[in-house]
């Protein structure tokens, strides 16, 4: 064990986040972990967050960045609904997110996928990678579980889609990158938005699908040694 570490060094950090739109609305979901390191410093977080009734934000990178972002996007669009007397459109949300990510991208190491439903254009989806660029994609994924899910979606993903189809990828997507990315664990949280409303859903990491040599959840060590390996599932 290395006693002589440097608590000052940058801290490695991973998540996975995801935004699909479908045929009515999107839906954004994400892991739990906040990492730091190797320590698990939370596994039951919450990466999803409301922006305005009909706008919500997917965070990775620093937690400490994108709550804050989170927190002036907030403020700005409820001054904005006022002035106008009606809910801000997602492009207005995306780009505020923008807007604060590109001014003072030398200080802020956060991603954002920023997605929602409006009455003018519908369900969108708005990636703001590192360096505050914003572009608008039918799908985006972010955090360091996304290097896994690139072919994944490549091959998954198609227009058109309805609401079931859309979740069951979000949640085999973020499944598949914990299973490979050992900087996402934990739950799996969806949102999906449409022109009814927000409906949040929770799938415990018990309930998930297990990947390749991945075992099943145990309540002691005993447990894990009696246990057969798990059949690998077919995508």
């Amino acid at each position: 064990m290395d006693l002589n570490m440097n608590l000052d060094s940058p801290h490695s950090m991973g998540t996975t986040i995801i935004g699909v739109t479908y045929n009515g609305g999107v839906v954004l979901g994400a892991d739990s972990r906040t990492s730091t390191g190797v320590y698990v410093a939370n596994r039951a977080s919450d990466k999803i967050t409301q922006l305005t009734d009909n706008v919500y934000v997917c965070r990775s990178g620093s937690a400490a960045d994108s709550q804050v972002v989170s927190d002036y996007v907030r403020y700005f669009l409820h001054q904005h609904t006022i002035q106008l007397g009606q809910p801000a459109t997602v492009k207005a949300a995306a780009n505020l997110v923008r807007l604060l990510a590109y001014n003072n991208k030398n200080m802020l190491q956060t991603g954002m996928i920023v997605g929602g439903w409006d009455k003018y254009e519908g369900g969108k989806i708005y990636g703001v990678p590192l360096g505050g660029t914003l572009i608008e994609q039918p799908f985006a994924i972010g955090g360091s579980g996304s290097s896994y899910l690139y072919g994944f979606f490549d091959q998954a993903w198609k227009e058109g889609m309805s609401k079931e189809e859309a979740e069951e990828l979000v949640v085999k997507a973020v499944s598949l990158a914990i299973a490979r990315d050992g900087a996402s664990g934990g739950v799996v949280r969806t949102v999906i938005i449409n022109s009814e409303g927000v409906t949040r859903n929770f799938y415990p990491g018990d309930k998930l699908p297990l990947w390749h040599e991945e075992l099943e959840g145990q309540n002691s060590l005993l447990d894990i040694l009696n246990a057969a390996s798990p059949e690998p599932m077919n995508i």
